[in-house]
């Protein structure tokens, strides 16, 4: 019979048990929930609820039934339920009435909330460490193209002149802040529910505070209906996740586009790349891709969360349990996204040539034009409209900007200079552009060795 299942007569139907199951997917909470069980019956002998002999013999066999599960040598049962029931089963199978008494002053209701907690601490630190390396693979990136100029993009239209490296940092920014919200939600969560009971806290003397330190938390919940019935911890994790993988699916975007023929900026090794069943001269960036896909799951798990927790009462409710197969399929992906993505960008070789040939259309220096006649006093809008006229008369007259006279473009722009025909060149365009968060040679350069020694 379950552990609950004094109060009911009948067996529980086969095909309820495999519906309300949660085994198959919250078996990997196992060295959190032993953690939590650990410290929760030391405080209960440190408070004389059990004596210290049973807890000392329930902490040896906790560690006993962690060693079994590491080494494959536990058996799974459906029919009870998750992984909290399948340990303390475990530990009554051993110990008998005095393995029954681990779960003193506890519900599986504040137990699944501290496991969970427990297990997205770890999460956040390894997702974060990840991003650090993504970090480091698009700064050495950049590190070794520093003067490699290119056009960016504003519309998808060729915009103006910036540097290779600048682009790769614009990412490095968007990481750091995906890391720093990662950061900044543990530690909303990282405050122990246990204690909470199913809903209304224990007649018991338990010491929360003892075990919140046992568990290096920083503190307890301070209501025991939210304790049980909060998710707002996850959908805040999944919501950073979310945003990560947005960034995660613009720069696979770019490097979809960087691959392409019309582009042809990079290429990306074949080790993450595939090819045509049908075209054998493809070589399609199918990381980048599927990365593009994968992202779409983050979204997804973050609506299912924010949906499932809509319209439910206080406190908890079974539906809850649904909420880790979203997180651990959030989780996951981002694990798999930062396990290919560092070494990928890491061997990318770029086209250097190609990527120069489309910085150097005339057209790319046009505010440099706008900027100039604003140095000489002329209002910004009017500049513009002046620069924007000559644009039109080389369009009518066949010509790029590069090839007409002085005389030509003081038609539009009666105040040009002799200094205006030489403001076409790129590299001289992005050499001007030093100010801090600039596209200048210096700027970046201050940028690399301001995340080199951050990332160190």
């Amino acid at each position: 019979m379950a552990l609950w299942g004094g109060r009911f007569s009948g067996e529980t139907r086969s095909e309820v048990a495999k519906y309300s199951e949660s085994i198959s997917f919250d078996q990997r909470l196992y060295k959190h929930d032993i953690m939590g069980s650990i410290a929760h019956v030391t405080m209960l002998a440190k408070q004389g609820i059990i004596p210290e002999a049973s807890a000392e013999a329930i902490r040896t066999e906790l560690k006993n039934i962690l060693g079994r599960i590491e080494k494959g040598d536990f058996t799974y049962d459906i029919a009870l339920e998750d992984i909290h029931m399948h340990i303390e089963s475990a530990l009554i199978g051993v110990l008998g009435d005095e393995g029954a008494r681990v779960h003193s002053g506890r519900s599986r209701n504040d137990q699944v909330a501290l496991d969970v907690r427990l297990y997205l601490r770890d999460a956040a630190s390894e997702i974060i460490d990840g991003i650090r390396e993504m970090q480091r693979a698009l700064v050495l990136k950049a590190s070794e193209h520093p003067r490699q100029i290119m056009p960016g993009f504003t519309h998808l239209q060729h915009a103006q002149v910036v540097l290779f490296a600048h682009h790769m940092l614009a990412y490095v920014e968007m990481f750091d802040r995906d890391a720093a919200r990662l950061a900044d939600c543990r530690k909303r969560f990282n405050v122990s529910p246990l204690g909470s009971g199913a809903i209304a806290g224990s007649t018991l003397a338990l010491d929360r505070e003892f075990v919140a330190e046992l568990l290096n938390f920083d503190g307890v919940t301070r209501n025991s209906m939210d304790a049980v019935a909060d998710r707002d911890f996850m959908i805040e994790f999944l919501s950073a996740l979310a945003i990560f993988g947005v960034h995660c699916s613009r720069l696979s975007e770019d490097l979809i586009l960087w691959c392409g023929q019309e582009f042809d900026f990079i290429e990306l090794d074949d080790a993450f790349c595939t090819g045509s069943s049908l075209m054998p001269q493809k070589k399609n960036p199918d990381v980048c891709e599927l990365t593009r896909g994968k992202t779409a799951r983050f979204t997804g798990a973050l609506n299912a969360l924010l949906t499932m927790c809509k319209g439910l009462p206080l406190t908890y409710n079974r539906d809850l349990q649904e909420d880790k197969v979203a997180l651990f399929d959030a989780i996951d992906t981002a694990m798999q996204i930062l396990a290919v993505y560092p070494p990928m960008v890491a061997t990318m070789t770029l086209k250097g040539a190609n990527m120069e040939k489309a910085a150097s259309d005339p057209a790319l220096m046009a505010t440099d034009l706008a900027e100039a006649l604003v140095g000489l006093g002329v209002p910004f809008r009017t500049a513009h409209h002046r620069v924007g006229s000559l644009v039109k008369y080389c369009k009518e007259k066949g010509k790029q900007l590069d090839e007409i006279s002085l005389e030509e473009m003081r038609i539009t722009i009666p105040e040009a200079t002799e200094e205006f025909p030489r403001m076409f060149d790129p590299r001289a365009s992005v050499a001007k552009r030093n100010l801090t968060g600039g596209t200048g040679f210096d700027a970046v350069a201050s940028q690399l060795k301001f995340w080199q020694e951050k990332l160190k």
